[in-house]
């Protein structure tokens, strides 16, 4: 079984390449501990490779209707919400994690989506 991690980025923020790097890495560690703590099998399973693709959705109505199709589906997933410290207004969702789980579950609501 390949074990993958998606990190699904909003656009319309107009986060700068930092900005977006910066949640990516939030988004990554958080939502590996979480699996590391709830899917222990899958987690020791990705650790080894660390699989990793980083998406885009155009808002935050896709960004939630991906979340919506990762919970339907069981898959692990987490929201990252910034403090607003910098570019972006407090509370506002900036990307979504969903695994590290199984790739061929994690394709079928992120295959269609673009490359960031």
């Amino acid at each position: 079984m390949s074990i993958k991690q998606a990190i699904i980025v909003r656009m319309d923020l107009n986060m700068s390449k930092g900005k977006i790097a910066s949640q990516v890495g939030h988004a990554c560690v958080v939502g590996a501990e979480n699996v590391r703590k709830t899917h222990p099998n899958w987690f020791t399973e990705w650790w080894n490779n660390q699989k990793k693709i980083v998406l885009k959705v155009k808002d935050n109505i896709e960004l939630h209707n991906i979340e919506n199709e990762a919970v339907k589906l069981n898959l692990p997933c987490f929201k990252i919400v910034d403090a607003g410290m910098t570019q972006i207004n407090p509370n506002t969702t900036t990307c979504l994690s969903i695994g590290p789980a199984p790739e061929n579950e994690i394709d079928v609501i992120t295959s269609k989506l673009k490359l960031l």
